[in-house]
């Protein structure tokens, strides 16, 4: 569907609002299709300037998505080879790194991290690596106190470390689970100590040697996407700070083929054994028998661990942080690995987003059933929880996938009244075939893509406010 095209579309339902248009990988192959339209209708909907993703399949990166601007004031698009920050999406570069350097016997993940850094205070000095990239060292998080920090910059990890180390320890290592990007800061001290030079020569060379991944603010690669807020509704540019306190936790940057690339590298044995990949997502297990973790993901050595909607393994890891919001997610059992990078924070369910655009690329589930686009339907009904919503909506065949528009009514715009942005105040779907059918789609929403799978009823999609359900009907 063309630009002006998808415009009168979404007017037919009075719906207003930016329509972007972009793509960075040859669109000759439906998957590739389905997957950039659906990146499309995201930063229609989200508000987010600009948006990229990738695929990797087995071995090689079988997609890359752009969407938006990367710079909107100077009216430049994201491209392939546009950098965004990665946020905490740094912390499994870091967590492969200690993995590399223990196989090569440089390091004991489990030895007291004292052994390499003779400078720590004595109660840091018993804690260890594997604690460190678990959060279960006692190490905090940050604090009011760091809010200055994007105003300074630091040379070292060991430099970075002095800021916090007069803090006492949240708890004793190894008792409970506590999110620390600090721990990060820790790890890649004791990196440079090993290896010897800057964490970030030491990543480039040994764990994404050939991969556009550089330090956070590191340079002036023009490549690099500019940051915005869109909390008052337009975007606007924000300096972002600098990043050099938390490099190894959050002060990354890639483009988001390198990221992609990075984790079907490191799913084929090409930066660590498959062996220590293995260990990499084992659960740690805390001195009381728990295990390490929170919501609906185990933490092993940096990575969280968990199941797709369809029950298949899964380890991930995202990130937030001014101007960014990040994703990256692999199933190891496919040697499938998906990115999501983005140029402004937004209220997201970004993991599941970036699962999403992987599904044209990965075996549908079984148990599909089939239903034909229901072109001639005008109207909705039903639930959302136990709410009751009803509106208006119409389909459309866009190159052999039915694509459709929604105007939400208020109990279902209300499940969405956290979003960061919302500019058409619409909710998208997108097919996952190219044949005329809606049997699979994404709802495309302002937290992000969701999937809509057609049951004996209508069709259904799991979202954060409950279960929704539709019923798609012709009569006005």
């Amino acid at each position: 569907m063309s630009i002006v095209r998808n415009s009168l579309f979404a007017l037919l339902l009075g719906i207003t609002g930016p329509v972007h248009a972009s793509a960075c990988s040859p669109q000759d192959d439906p998957a590739s299709r389905t997957a950039q339209r659906m990146l499309d209708a995201l930063v229609d909907v989200n508000g987010v300037p600009g948006m990229g993703a990738a695929v990797w399949r087995r071995d090689s990166v079988v997609w890359i998505g752009c969407a938006g601007s990367r710079d909107r004031e100077a009216g430049l698009p994201v491209a392939a080879d546009t950098i965004f920050r990665l946020a905490s999406v740094s912390k499994v570069f870091a967590a492969t790194a200690i993995a590399r350097l223990g196989e090569q016997g440089q390091l004991d993940l489990d030895a007291p991290v004292g052994n390499y850094l003779s400078w720590l205070p004595s109660r840091w000095a018993p804690m260890s690596l594997r604690q460190l990239a678990a959060h279960a060292s006692g190490l905090g998080h940050y604090i009011a106190a760091d809010d200055a920090l994007g105003q300074r910059y630091f040379d070292t990890g060991r430099a970075a470390v002095r800021w916090f180390i007069e803090r006492p320890l949240a708890a004793a290592p190894g008792k409970r689970y506590e999110y620390s990007s600090w721990g990060y800061t820790l790890i890649g001290a004791v990196i440079e100590a090993i290896a010897g030079t800057r964490y970030i020569d030491y990543i480039q060379r040994e764990i994404t040697p050939g991969l556009d991944v550089i330090q956070d603010g590191g340079g002036t690669d023009a490549r690099v996407s500019r940051l915005y807020d869109i909390g008052a509704g337009a975007p606007v540019l924000v300096a972002g700070g600098d990043m050099s306190y938390t490099v190894p936790g959050g002060g990354m940057a890639a483009t988001p083929a390198a990221v992609a690339a990075f984790g079907g590298r490191l799913m084929a044995g090409r930066i660590v054994s498959a062996e220590s990949w293995h260990a990499m997502r084992q659960p740690f297990v805390l001195d009381d028998g728990s295990i390490a973790g929170e919501r609906d993901y185990q933490v092993g050595l940096g990575w969280r661990s968990g199941r797709d909607e369809d029950g298949a393994p899964i380890a991930h890891h995202a990130g937030i942080t001014e101007g960014a919001r990040s994703a990256l997610v692999v199933w190891p059992d496919e040697h499938t690995a998906a990115s999501l990078l983005s140029n402004a924070i937004w209220v997201s369910s970004i993991e599941r987003s970036a699962m999403l655009l992987a599904a044209p690329f990965r075996d549908p589930p079984a148990g599909l059933i089939e239903r034909e686009c229901p072109l001639q339907a005008q109207r909705y009904r039903g639930t959302l929880g136990d709410a009751s919503i009803r509106g208006a909506l119409r389909f459309e065949i866009e190159l052999g996938r039915c694509v459709g528009m929604l105007k939400p009514d208020a109990a279902l715009a209300a499940a969405f009244a956290k979003a960061t942005a919302w500019p058409g105040r619409q909710l998208q779907i997108v097919s996952l075939s190219d044949r005329g059918s809606l049997s699979r789609a994404a709802l495309v929403t302002p937290y992000g893509l969701y999937e809509l799978r057609a049951v004996d009823d209508g069709w259904q999609a799991r979202l954060p406010a409950g279960e929704l359900r539709l019923r798609i009907m012709a009569e006005p």
